[in-house]
């Protein structure tokens, strides 16, 4: 019987051996490229999700700076417009008693016209901006690209009555013009007070500190956040009296819902 050499025997064996070492390095290439492209894919959502973040980040500081800035600028304008007024008139008389009278027109017409102005906004929010200037407020509906929008618009157009009596009431002496004044006042009183409720709170544009932690508003926040769900027809459409117009609709249940579901996420 014929020896067969170790080396030919070997060399005969592993030739026919089926490559399984090719069948078994497949799986194995296919695992390493996909655990590489869900990592790079990972990877991406994360930077994306950061980029976003430092976007949202930057545009809120954008906003702040604005609003404050805004406020700080009409407001110290405002009241310094009111008292030098006041005194300017008392020294054309040469006279040194306040004039009581225009005094408490401005500041009740000031007051009346800061209320006013949110029944205004309810009927305009209604019948204009949701009808045929759907086409500017659309873009307060639909996620924000950047810290302003094309809604803030509306802003602008109701600063410019305000700024209109504001300068006729302050260079014109006498009652008239001390309402007038007053009722600029109270414009600029509602806008501001709108900018920090509705874009501040409700919208989270920018921090708004200690306010979001008052009771009735955040009401208000849940109120406006209901209207923008359309769960009662757009109900409610006003700001600060929100409240009433979803209990007229029976939207108190709702109302309580979401207020106890913003307080849950603090």
């Amino acid at each position: 019987m014929a020896l067969v050499p170790c080396s030919s025997f070997n060399l005969r064996g592993l030739l026919s051996l089926p490559p399984l070492h090719k069948s078994l390095r497949r799986p194995k290439l296919k695992a390493i490229v996909l655990g590489a492209s869900m990592s790079e894919d990972g990877q991406s959502r994360t930077c994306k999700k950061q980029d976003a973040t430092k976007k949202k980040k930057a545009a809120r500081t954008t906003y702040l700076f604005a609003a404050v800035a805004s406020s700080t600028l009409i407001g110290g304008l405002s009241i310094g417009a009111a008292c030098y007024r006041f005194v300017w008139q008392m020294q054309e008389k040469g006279s040194s008693e306040l004039p009581a009278l225009e005094i408490l027109g401005t500041v009740s017409l000031a007051l009346g016209a800061a209320v006013g102005m949110e029944f205004w906004a309810r009927w305009a929010h209604k019948a204009l901006w949701h009808s045929c200037l759907w086409s500017m407020h659309k873009s307060h509906h639909v996620p924000r690209q950047g810290p302003f929008e094309l809604n803030d618009v509306f802003a602008i157009v109701n600063a410019v009555p305000a700024i209109a009596l504001m300068s006729y009431g302050f260079s014109h002496e006498g009652l008239l013009p001390g309402l007038c004044f007053g009722a600029g006042l109270g414009i600029t009183i509602f806008g501001m007070a709108y900018m920090f409720v509705h874009d501040g709170l409700v919208h989270q544009r920018f921090p708004v500190g200690p306010l979001a932690d008052v009771p009735y508003f955040q009401k208000v926040a849940a109120a406006h956040q209901i209207h923008h769900a359309n769960l009662f027809d757009g109900v409610p459409y006003g700001l600060f009296l929100g409240l009433k117009e979803l209990e007229a609709v029976g939207g108190e249940v709702e109302l309580e819902k979401l207020v106890s579901r913003r307080q849950l996420k603090k």
